[in-house]
């Protein structure tokens, strides 16, 4: 099975960031299951139990990571099932769309032992006070780290560069698209790059997994986003699918496509972030940049650079602490959390979605 793994939602400058609507759009979900519970109730537990039964059946599975947490769950989809497990609770709050037929609420606050749990009260307060502390000092570094990249971006990223990367585009296009499809392609939003207590990464086994011919995007100026956006645009006009991924730095800009289907990526790759693997071709975005701006402003440009990069260790040096604070509360609740009745749960909820190949 191909290991595809996501992050659905994302520590960046403004905040946390969600594309967690879209598995509750009823026109592509059949099923959606919408789990409540509190810290250590076994959501991600419950989710890797149905995970395991749906490849025993021999399904593909994807892994929806958490941000904070990338060695948690957040979610499971099961794609030809068109049905999905979904962690409901703050910050990626889910609401339904069609309750009952395609949502169904799975509540594990019921295998709690609300007595055991009582003399914790102060100390779970304390906890999860500090956790959310954290994550306000996260934000706060993260903003003035991506207001920085922003200035940086603005100085190189002026008209004639954009031109550029759009003469580049059409070129890719006219090579990479030429058989359209039937119909208008639909994008979904992902995202393979992250912020989390582990540092700034991306899952690039998730693009090996899916595309064997790789654009490698050497882009440390945030340019790419000028290249990407006319392929994406094109792409779904001529009917095919794409992944469309955002920087976690600057959500409302592009920084990888998946075309599956095409066996087609783009990726972008940074100095502290790069491809790993060979490229199927490499295109140097930063000789796109404006000469004269960057001479000009080598100075700054470096300063900035220098801050941003500071900025960004002191938000995963938070995320880490709040995942300690996190830690603590599972440590808390754990020991009064059922999980012999989680796991029989997770097993009677594997039998409902797996029948959906049946329907």
């Amino acid at each position: 099975m191909p290991n595809i793994q996501y992050f659905l939602g994302g520590n960046t400058p403004a905040g946390f960031y969600s594309l967690y609507h879209q598995l509750s759009d009823p026109t592509r979900m059949r099923a959606l299951y919408i789990i409540k519970g509190g810290p250590g109730s076994g959501k991600s537990t419950l989710m890797r139990r149905v995970e395991r039964h749906a490849q025993a059946a021999g399904l593909e599975t994807e892994q929806v990571l958490c941000s904070g947490d990338p060695d948690s769950l957040d979610a499971l989809i099961l794609p030809q099932l068109s049905a999905a497990l979904v962690d409901g609770t703050a910050p990626h709050v889910v609401e339904p769309k069609c309750p009952g037929v395609v949502e169904r609420y799975i509540d594990l606050s019921s295998f709690y032992d609300r007595s055991g749990l009582q003399p914790l009260k102060q100390d779970i307060l304390t906890a999860t006070a500090e956790y959310q502390s954290h994550y306000k000092r996260v934000y706060r570094c993260l903003g003035a780290a991506g207001e920085l990249r922003r200035d940086m971006n603005e100085l190189l990223d002026g008209e004639q560069v954009q031109q550029r990367l759009a003469k580049r585009a059409a070129g890719i296009i006219s090579r990479e698209l030429k058989q359209p499809c039937r119909g208008e392609g639909r994008a979904s939003q992902r995202f393979i790059s992250a912020v989390t207590h582990k540092g700034a990464f991306t899952l690039w086994d998730t693009v090996s997994a899916q595309a064997d011919r790789v654009y490698e995007l050497a882009d440390n100026h945030g340019l790419a986003h000028h290249l990407l956006n006319p392929i994406l645009t094109a792409a779904l006009a001529a009917g095919h699918d794409a992944v469309a991924c955002p920087d976690p730095m600057a959500p409302d800009r592009l920084a990888h496509l998946i075309f599956p289907r095409l066996s087609l990526a783009f990726v972008t790759s940074t100095q502290e972030d790069p491809w790993p693997h060979h490229a199927y071709r490499r295109l140097r975005l930063d000789a796109m940049a404006d000469a004269d701006a960057y001479r000009l402003n080598r100075p700054r440009m470096r300063f900035t650079r220098r801050v941003a990069s500071a900025l960004l260790d002191e938000g995963i040096a938070d995320l880490t602490q709040a995942k300690t604070a996190h830690d603590r509360l599972e440590q808390l609740y754990n020991p009064y959390v059922n999980f012999d009745g989680v796991s029989e749960l997770a097993d009677r909820l594997a039998d409902q979605v797996l029948a959906l190949k049946d329907e």
